[in-house]
């Protein structure tokens, strides 16, 4: 398989989503996707998702949602508000060149096919998200194993092995178990069932 080689200058990467206001001058919350919630004022201008209109930040500082910014230009809380859900871009020429061969961005796993452990192909990656509780793998499964998506968390052990070189992944999901309190018997395994 040939290597997938992003174009740097078009390709735009997420660093966080601007969420709810905050106060009366302008400033707005953001969920960030930075390893340092901080960071997401070190890139310069961020862009929208198509990259037509520039965010500015004059003002970053931590918060419990990522990081609370101002940016150029928005001074009230109206003009906050109607900012609400727009993604914050950069060019992934921006971003630090990545050296260690356990280093990627969750954007570069997106298209990689997935193998189970015995090295059957079984889907591809469609997203990574975080939805608070750390990243979790969205997987769409290929017809011949009944198709749909499911999400696993995006753990050493449910993903052992990335390999970029031959853009795919191995997926050891995680077993099913029943959660109940300790002590307490699932129905089948009750006397008289």
């Amino acid at each position: 398989m040939a290597s997938r080689a992003p174009d740097a200058a078009s390709t735009r990467l997420c660093l966080g989503v601007i969420g709810a206001a905050h106060g009366v001058r302008g400033a707005v919350k953001v969920k960030t996707f930075t390893e340092n919630p901080q960071d997401i004022a070190a890139y310069g201008p961020l862009t929208d998702e198509k990259g037509e209109r520039a965010f500015i930040i004059t003002s970053c500082r931590p918060d419990k949602a990522g990081a609370r910014i101002t940016l150029e230009g928005v001074g009230d809380r109206s003009a906050a508000e109607a900012l609400r859900h727009i993604g914050l871009y950069v060019t992934r020429d921006k971003l630090p060149e990545l050296t260690e061969a356990d280093d990627f961005y969750h954007s570069d796993l997106v298209g990689l096919a997935v193998y189970d452990a015995a090295e059957s192909h079984i889907g591809k990656v469609k997203a990574c998200h975080n939805f608070g509780a750390g990243d979790v793998l969205e997987v769409a499964f290929l017809k011949t194993q009944g198709g749909g998506t499911a999400f696993y968390p995006f753990t050493k052990a449910v993903v052992p092995s990335i390999d970029m070189a031959q853009n795919r992944l191995i997926l050891v999901p995680p077993q099913e178990d029943e959660a109940r309190p300790d002590g307490q018997l699932a129905p089948s395994e009750r006397q008289g069932s």
